[in-house]
């Protein structure tokens, strides 16, 4: 058996590493060791020696922070990104050789930074060395450099940190040391050391400047490069995509990259959160950080479904939510707890107390936060939360989140690489482009570090690498190692608008050429790139030829197909208009027929959002005020009746009710600031007393009833009801079924008559008012729900009370509007099943809900193009927005 013979190369960067030692693999190169310059130290080192590793020190600095007296500092400390400024400033005067113990007399901050150090040393597991230490220990066995190292090749760098120089130099004496510089410039602290520096010729790439709209553009045209080169057969190993500072292109590239369907690999890894697991750790996070929510929890359950706390609840366990509570407290979560019965559960299994205990450790806040993740996440979105609070505090997980990345999981030897130009600086592909060479962004400026500023250690000897000189001798190497072709590119504007400079980088590569945002491409990158950039073709497309179409029809003035024109007798016409229908429905169908197809046929609302407003809209604020008159309506009539009570009575029940209806509020709807809300329960309480204190036309012993169902509405309480609400509600001559809940129904003790009011919280119109315009049909539809179910033998008379003012508008005679209402409904179902469910006069407005489906600025423009064409096709349907 033949023993190879042991080597070193030694490269930087795990990309040039990955690619080394592929090729070594090809080459059948036994006994060649790849590692960096600090592995190579370490290996000579022996025994259990190793580098200090990140996560390993940032655990350290976390735990000594708290303990260590940090002078000047001591008042940052605490804050999100200390850890992360130690961390940076202790690897500088690491790699810098700066013995920070020796120099703790030169300034206090020098001294509070040695502390720090001192306390980290101690916290490190055993045997993990600073690289001074490495260095020390290294060398005092380094006769067994021959044994452990054998000959050694570097190769790639352009730079090796003080630090190392020392055991470099020793190192000769030793083995055969050589630096293969190749066409890259050599550091002059190498004359004299012994090191053997070999240097081959540069190569000489095709060079090509371009300019391109935004950082956006940049990547697209990157994408359109890359494409055409592996559709020509080169391989994907030797096409390079680079800038000096990847972090303003990872979100472009990310989302292209899909899009393309090219494998980029991120040599630098991509941010966490762009993954499921990532995404999990957020979810956590803002719940621990910002508190309890609906929404926030609904996010982590799907997230973690499959284990963590939630795994013990049962599948659709998110039903017992109330949709619109937001539940951001503690006590709103334990209002709901008490409330939810082993039936509201899937398959009627009580699961409350697994989803308190849930609720209740998220309620524990950021000083629990190992305690959280580790009962809410498992696999890698748990190793992530961890890394995470090692890399900043709890309060701040969130933010630290953000900044994290992994790896993508792609070959990098076998993909297209985006990547920081120093990585490519180490490992030179065939065809490059780089990006972003703009001023102050290639080379980048040279900035102060965050803990010792220039005025204590001067920056180029803290930083004897500074980022400035990196950068312009990684664009030398670039150009000087790049085999074929090399294409330079910069935006000429940024995401605001602001015109950008040009790098004096660019300075000697000739004119740059100029690309225009919207030119056809010569290649595209994607499919989506393809049809955008090939007019005709894309006009071909059937969902284009539909969307060119509707855009036509929308800017002409007669009525299409795109404006709600459809085939007679059309099945789903049919099929609504046989529903059962509410005033609301019924005041759709005949101010807004399209509306009407588009709520009760395509089933489309407008999204509630569970956020907690500011202030009630009106028809919160109606919703609360009907609440507050039907709980107090019922304690007095079970007190007595309505009729009977007292005003004190009357004020004591809507005191009592409006506090219970607060409570439900508060459980299952948002609610504003207390402040706010408070006012607005003040404001509930009075509109309700002047409601039911209300009693100009009150009827001799009367019973009164509220939120009466009607035409087969389901009850809202156990309260009594005067008829059965079983029994259909149909409007002669219309074909209609009619169902709802009137608002207040008071019936006289004989019986012989009956008032029917309907409750309006905003302000009362001028004048009397009998249809409105189609607005107010409640009125007379349940005048004639209620004769419809007493008899006619009954006297009904209906109003409208507005109890602001407060003002009760009577309708005069409600036989007449309803003769009157029967026609135009008659003529709405005619006009509808004939297929014209066409813009009306409510179409676009300010309380549109589905106004996001018209146009842009419809009711300014799209509405007033379509109406008079839409309403002479609807006949005598558009008479009713003329009624008084």
């Amino acid at each position: 058996m033949t023993i190879a013979h042991r080597s070193t190369l030694v490269v930087h960067g795990r990309l040039a590493m990955r690619e080394a030692r592929l090729a070594a693999g090809r080459e059948k190169r036994q006994g060649l060791q790849i590692m960096s310059f600090e592995q190579a130290a370490v290996r000579l080192a022996g025994g259990f020696v190793r580098p200090i590793d990140d996560e390993s020190l940032r655990t350290a600095i976390q735990a000594a922070l708290p303990a260590t007296p940090m002078g000047e500092l001591e008042s940052i400390k605490d804050l999100p990104g200390m850890i992360d400024a130690a961390v940076d400033t202790l690897h500088k005067a690491w790699r810098a050789g700066i013995d920070l113990a020796m120099r703790a007399a030169d300034h206090p901050r020098l001294a509070a930074i040695a502390r720090l150090e001192a306390a980290v040393i101690e916290r490190l597991p055993a045997g993990m060395m600073r690289p001074v230490d490495i260095v020390a220990t290294a060398t005092a066995r380094i006769n067994h450099a021959t044994a452990v190292l054998g000959p050694m090749e570097i190769a790639g760098l352009t730079e090796l940190s003080p630090c190392w120089r020392p055991l470099l130099q020793a190192l000769t004496a030793y083995i055969p040391v050589r630096w293969a510089a190749g066409p890259r410039s050599v550091p002059a602290w190498l004359d004299g050391t012994g090191v053997a520096i070999v240097r081959t010729p540069g190569q000489a790439p095709e060079v090509g400047a371009v300019s391109a709209a935004t950082a956006y553009h940049e990547a697209i045209e990157a994408m359109r490069w890359a494409r055409p080169l592996l559709a020509s057969g080169v391989s994907a190993s030797k096409i390079a995509i680079a800038t000096a500072s990847p972090a303003d292109y990872d979100d472009h590239f990310l989302a292209l990259r899909a899009d393309a369907n090219i494998d980029l690999h991120f040599v630098h890894g991509v941010r966490t959160v762009t993954t499921r697991e990532g995404q999990a750790a957020a979810a956590l996070a803002d719940i621990v950080v910002r508190g309890l929510s609906q929404s926030r929890l609904r996010r982590l359950a799907t997230l973690c479904r499959d284990g963590g706390a939630f795994q013990a609840l049962p599948e659709g366990w998110l039903r017992v939510l109330p949709t619109d509570a937001p539940l951001s407290t503690l006590a709103a979560w334990n209002r709901l707890f008490a409330r939810l019965a082993p039936e509201d559960w899937p398959e009627a299994a009580d699961h409350t107390p697994a989803l308190r205990a849930a609720i209740e450790m998220l309620a524990k806040g950021p000083e629990a936060a190992s305690e959280i993740g580790e009962t809410f996440l498992k696999g890698r979105a748990l190793a992530i939360w961890r890394k995470a609070l090692l890399a900043g505090p709890a309060a701040s997980v969130d933010a630290t989140l953000e900044t994290m990345k992994q790896d993508d999981g792609l070959e990098a030897c076998a993909c297209v690489a985006w990547m920081p130009a120093s990585a490519l600086a180490a490992s030179p592909r065939r065809f490059v482009r780089l990006l972003g060479l703009n001023s102050s962004r290639w080379p980048r400026g040279i900035a102060e570090d965050r803990l010792i500023p220039d005025h204590i250690i001067p920056t180029p000897i803290l930083d004897p690498l500074p980022v400035t000189l990196a950068d312009r001798r990684d664009f030398e190497t670039i150009l000087a190692t790049t085999g074929d072709a090399v294409v330079l590119s910069r935006a000429r504007r940024d995401s605001d608008g602001r015109l950008l400079g040009r790098s004096p980088l660019l300075a000697g590569h000739g004119d740059e050429t100029y690309l225009r945002r919207n030119a056809t491409p010569a290649h595209a990158f994607s499919e989506s790139d393809r049809l955008m950039a090939r007019p005709q073709e894309f006009a071909a497309d059937p969902q284009a030829t539909s969307a060119i179409g509707c855009w036509r029809d929308w800017r002409q003035a007669e009525i299409t197909a795109h404006d709600g024109l459809v085939r007679a007798d059309h099945p789903l016409m049919l099929a609504i208009l046989g529903r059962t229908q509410s005033a609301s429905s019924l005041r759709r169908l005949l101010r807004n027929p399209l509306s009407f197809v588009w709520v009760y046929g395509f089933g489309w609302r407008e999204p509630q959002s569970s956020a907690e407003p500011l202030v009630l809209d009106a028809l919160g604020i109606g919703d609360l005020v009907h609440m507050v008159l039907d709980r107090a309506l019922r304690d007095l009539e079970a007190a007595g009746g309505l009729a009977s009570a007292a005003t004190e009575a009357i004020e004591a029940a809507v005191g009592r009710a409006a506090q219970a209806v607060a409570t439900d509020w508060e459980s299952e709807r948002p609610v504003p600031p207390a402040v706010i809300w408070g006012r607005t329960l003040d404001d509930a309480r009075v509109l309700a007393g002047r409601a039911l204190i209300y009693g100009d036309d009150a009827l001799p012993g009367a019973r009164a009833y509220g939120e009466v169902p009607f035409g087969g509405s389901e009850p809202k309480t156990n309260a009594d009801v005067p008829w059965d609400v079983s029994l259909p509600v149909t409007i002669p001559d219309t074909g209609f079924n009619i169902a709802g809940y009137i608002d207040r129904l008071d019936i006289s003790g004989d019986g012989k008559r009956a008032l029917v009011r309907d409750y309006k919280t905003g302000r009362p119109p001028r004048g009397d008012i009998r249809l409105n315009g189609g607005r107010e049909l409640q009125r007379c539809l349940y005048a004639f729900a209620v004769k419809a179910l007493l008899g006619d033998d009954v006297a009904i008379s209906a109003s409208l009370l507005y109890p602001r003012e407060p003002v009760d508008l009577q309708l005069d005679d409600p036989e007449a509007v309803l003769t009157e209402i029967t026609g135009y409904l008659r003529a709405a179902r005619t006009s509808l099943a004939g297929g014209a469910a066409l813009p009306g006069p409510d179409t676009g407005g300010d309380y549109d809900d589905l106004a996001f489906a018209l146009p842009a600025n419809a009711g300014a423009t799209y509405c007033k193009r379509k109406m008079p064409a839409a309403t002479e096709r609807l006949g005598e349907v558009a008479q009713v927005w003329e009624a008084e």
